[in-house]
C-alpha cells in the first residue's frame, strides 16, 4: 500500500502494518514481543523517507517528464509554454509588442504623473515606495505622528490616481 502522508509525531507511540485492502494486520507496541522504541522510530523514519521519495516521483513526473511529452509520446512543445519557441509566433509577437507598448504608455504617464508632485511629496513617495521604509520611521524622522504621513501618502495617491483612469 502506498502512503502519502506521514505519520504525525504524536501517535508514532507504536507501529501498525496494513494490508493492502488497508486492514489492520498486526500492531507493534515497544515492551512487547522484544520491540523497542528504537525500533519504533526506525521502522517510522523508513516510511517518512518512502513518504518523500513517492513526493519527489510524483512531481518529477508531473512536471518534468509528463511537461515533455503526451500519452502517445509525441511531443508536447506546441502545448507546453516551457517548451514552446513563440518568437516566430506572430500571434504571440504582436501581442509582446502591445504589451510592451502599453507598459511603456503606463511609465509616461507615471513620470508625467510624477512632475505635478511637489518636492516634499517626491521625497517622502522615494523614502516610502523606494526605500521602502515604514510610515512609522519616516514620521520619527520629520517628527510627525504616522497618522500625518498616511495623511500625506493618501494626497499622493489621490494626485496620481488621477493620471490612471
Amino acid at each position: 500500500m502506498i502512503r502519502h502522508v506521514k505519520t504525525s509525531k504524536k501517535n508514532r507511540t507504536s507501529y501498525i502494518y496494513y494490508d493492502a485492502d488497508g486492514r489492520k494486520v498486526i500492531e507493534l507496541v515497544p515492551g512487547q514481543d522484544g520491540i523497542t522504541e528504537a525500533d519504533i522510530a526506525l521502522l517510522h523514519s523508513m516510511d517518512d523517507e518512502e513518504v518523500d521519495e513517492q513526493r519527489r516521483y510524483d512531481y518529477r513526473i508531473a512536471e518534468h517528464l509528463d511537461a515533455f511529452h503526451d500519452g502517445e509520446g509525441e511531443e508536447a512543445g506546441d502545448r507546453n509554454k516551457r517548451l514552446a519557441d513563440n518568437r516566430t509566433n506572430p500571434e504571440a509577437v504582436l501581442i509582446a509588442k502591445e504589451e510592451e507598448i502599453e507598459h511603456e504608455e503606463r511609465l509616461s504617464r507615471l513620470r508625467e504623473a510624477m512632475e505635478t508632485l511637489e518636492s516634499q511629496q517626491r521625497i517622502l513617495f522615494e523614502k516610502k515606495y523606494i526605500s521602502k521604509r515604514s510610515n512609522t520611521d519616516i514620521a520619527a524622522e520629520e517628527g510627525v505622528s504616522e497618522a500625518a504621513i498616511r495623511n500625506r501618502l493618501k494626497k499622493i495617491h489621490q494626485k496620481l490616481l488621477k493620471f490612471f483612469p
